[in-house]
C-alpha cells in the first residue's frame, strides 16, 4: 500500500504554490523581464522586441505600457506591429498579450498552449479568479490577433500550435464563472481554433484523422542558441552524429539526413517542428526524435479533437441550440468511431498512433493511452485492456512516459505531472479507484519528497528512482529541469484535491 502523505509538508507545499503563481505572473508591468528570451542571443545594448498585432493600434499600445512602466524600462523595450507575412520577421521578439497570464517558469519566460490549461486548474484550485480569467482571455485572444493558440507568445513559434485544450478551459471557467455572455462570445474563436485542426495540413483525408504539422521551415530558432552540451554542440549536430552512427528501421532515414553531404533535409526541420508542435519534445515516439511525426494519426491530438467536439457540443446545449449541440456531437461520435478504428489495437490492449504510409499503427507503447479512457472515448471493455497493461507504465513515482529509455526526456525513465493527471483521471472514470489512487499517491509522495529537499517543484521528474535530478540522464534537446513549476503546481493541487 502506497504511504499517505502528513500534513505539515502540505501545508508548505499549498503555501508555497499559492506565492508562486505571483511569481510566474507576467503582466504590462513585467514587459520588460517578459521580453527577455534566454533561448535565442541577444546583443548587448539593444532593445527587447514586442510585437503587438495589426488589430491593435500601436500608439494606444504604447500609452497603455507606459502607464506601467517607467521612463527607463521604456527605453529597453521596441514595440513593434507585427508584419502580416511570417517570413518577413527578421527579428524575433515577444508577441504582446493584453492581460496578465501565468508562464511555466525557467527558461520558459512565455505563456503555453498546453501547459495553460494545468496551471489553470491549479488557479482555479487556489481560487485565483481574476488570474484564471485571464489566462484563458490571453488564449482566446491569441486566436483573435495571431490566428491560433500558439506553442508560446514569441514570434518564432507563429507557426506551430500545441495540443489543443482551449475547449477544457473555457468550460472549466464557465463551471465557475456561469457567465453565459462570456460563454457565447468564446464560441467563434473556439471554432476557428478547431478549424485550424481539422483542414489540411492537419487533416488526413484517408482516414478522416488530425495530424500534427507545423507551418514553419528550417531549424527551430531557440533550439540552434539554447539546446547545446558540454562540448557546445546544437541538438541538431548531436542528431547528426546520431544518423551517422546507429542503424534505423524505424523510417526511412535518407528523408530526413542526406547522407553525402551530412546535412539534415528541409523535410527533417518539418518534423522536428511538428514534433515541438505535439508538445512532446523529444521522444522516439514517431521514431528517432518523433521526426516522422508528420505520418501520423496520433492519440494524444484526435482524443482533444474528440473532447472539444464534446465540449462545443455541451456549449451550444448551455446556451440553448439542442440542433447544433447535436451536430458536434455527431462529429465526435464519428472521431470516436475513426480512433477506435484506426487507433485501437485489440491485440496489444492499447491505443497506438496510425502511421498513414504503411497503414499500421507504431507498436511503441506511450502514456497517451490513457487519453481514450480520460476522454471517455474507450468501451469498459477496452479501458479493462489498458488497465490490464498498467504495469507497462507504472514506476514507483507515477506514470512512465513511455517503456523507452532513449535519452529523450519524454521517454523512459521520466514521468511528467500532466500525463500523470490524465491517467489518474482517466482510471477513475472508468472506475478504477484504487490503481488511480495509488498512482496519484506514488506522484505526490515522490514530488513532495523532492520539494521537502530542494524548496521547489520542477517540470519533470524520474518516476524509476523518484528524483529530480534528471540531467545527466538527457543527451537530447535540452537537459535542464526547469524550476517553476507552472503544470507540476496545478496537477499537485488537482491530486490533491482527489485525495
Amino acid at each position: 500500500m502506497t504511504q499517505q502523505l502528513s500534513s505539515p509538508p502540505i501545508t508548505a507545499v499549498r503555501t508555497y504554490i499559492k506565492k508562486t503563481w505571483k511569481t510566474l505572473t507576467r503582466s504590462h508591468e513585467h514587459l520588460l523581464e517578459s521580453a527577455q528570451d534566454t533561448k535565442l542571443e541577444h546583443p548587448p545594448n539593444t532593445p527587447w522586441l514586442v510585437y503587438i498585432s495589426p488589430q491593435e493600434d500601436c500608439n494606444t499600445v504604447k500609452s497603455v505600457l507606459e502607464r506601467s512602466l517607467s521612463a527607463k524600462e521604456m527605453q529597453q523595450i521596441e514595440i513593434r506591429t507585427l508584419p502580416s507575412e511570417a517570413e518577413a520577421i527578421h527579428q524575433q521578439g515577444l508577441l504582446y498579450l493584453p492581460g496578465p497570464y501565468v508562464v511555466p517558469g525557467g527558461r520558459f519566460n512565455e505563456m503555453y498552449g498546453w501547459d495553460s490549461y494545468f496551471i489553470l486548474l491549479g488557479l482555479l484550485r487556489d481560487e485565483e479568479w481574476e488570474l484564471a480569467q485571464s489566462q484563458v482571455d490571453q488564449l482566446l485572444y491569441q486566436v483573435q490577433h495571431y490566428g491560433t493558440i500558439l506553442n508560446a507568445n514569441r514570434t518564432y513559434m507563429l507557426s506551430r500550435s500545441q495540443p489543443p485544450v482551449l475547449s477544457l478551459m473555457v468550460l472549466a471557467l464557465f463551471q465557475h464563472t456561469q457567465d453565459e455572455a462570456w460563454l457565447k462570445s468564446t464560441l467563434p474563436l473556439l471554432e476557428q481554433f478547431y478549424y485550424y485542426w481539422v483542414v489540411p495540413p492537419h487533416l488526413n483525408p484517408a482516414t478522416g484523422l488530425s495530424r500534427y504539422f507545423a507551418l514553419g521551415e528550417g531549424p527551430a530558432p531557440e533550439v540552434l542558441f539554447s539546446e547545446l552540451d558540454e562540448a557546445g554542440r546544437s541538438h541538431y549536430e548531436r542528431v547528426k552524429e546520431y544518423y551517422k552512427t546507429h542503424e534505423i528501421d524505424d523510417y526511412d532515414v535518407s528523408l530526413y539526413y542526406d547522407r553525402e553531404k551530412d546535412e539534415l533535409t528541409d523535410l527533417f526541420y518539418k518534423g522536428d517542428r511538428t514534433m515541438r508542435e505535439s508538445g512532446f519534445d523529444i521522444t522516439n515516439r514517431f521514431g528517432p526524435f518523433s521526426i516522422d511525426i508528420i505520418h501520423y494519426a496520433p492519440v494524444c491530438l484526435n482524443s482533444l479533437l474528440y473532447q472539444m467536439e464534446q465540449d462545443l457540443a455541451q456549449i451550444y446545449e448551455i446556451l440553448g441550440n439542442a440542433e447544433l449541440g447535436q451536430q458536434w456531437s455527431d462529429r465526435a461520435s464519428l472521431r470516436r468511431d475513426r480512433i477506435n478504428q484506426y487507433l485501437w489495437d485489440e491485440e496489444k490492449g492499447l491505443y497506438l498512433d496510425y502511421h498513414f504510409y504503411s497503414n499500421k499503427r507504431r507498436n511503441y507503447e506511450f502514456a497517451t493511452t490513457f487519453y481514450p479512457l480520460w476522454t471517455g472515448i474507450a468501451s469498459p471493455e477496452q479501458a479493462q485492456k489498458v488497465v490490464e497493461n498498467l504495469t507497462l507504465f507504472a514506476a514507483p513515482g507515477g506514470i512512465l512516459t513511455s517503456t523507452h529509455i532513449t535519452g529523450n526526456q519524454w521517454d523512459a525513465p521520466f514521468g511528467w505531472a500532466p500525463l500523470t493527471l490524465i491517467a489518474v483521471q482517466g482510471l477513475h472514470r472508468y472506475g478504477y479507484h484504487t490503481q488511480a489512487d495509488d498512482i496519484a499517491q506514488r506522484f505526490l509522495n515522490m514530488a513532495i519528497k523532492e520539494f521537502t529537499k530542494y524548496g521547489f517543484f520542477v517540470e519533470k521528474y524520474d518516476v524509476e528512482r523518484c528524483s529530480a535530478q534528471v540531467s545527466d540522464e538527457i543527451s537530447f534537446g535540452y537537459s535542464s529541469n526547469e524550476i517553476g513549476f507552472g503544470w507540476t503546481n496545478g496537477v499537485i493541487l488537482e491530486l490533491l484535491a482527489l485525495q
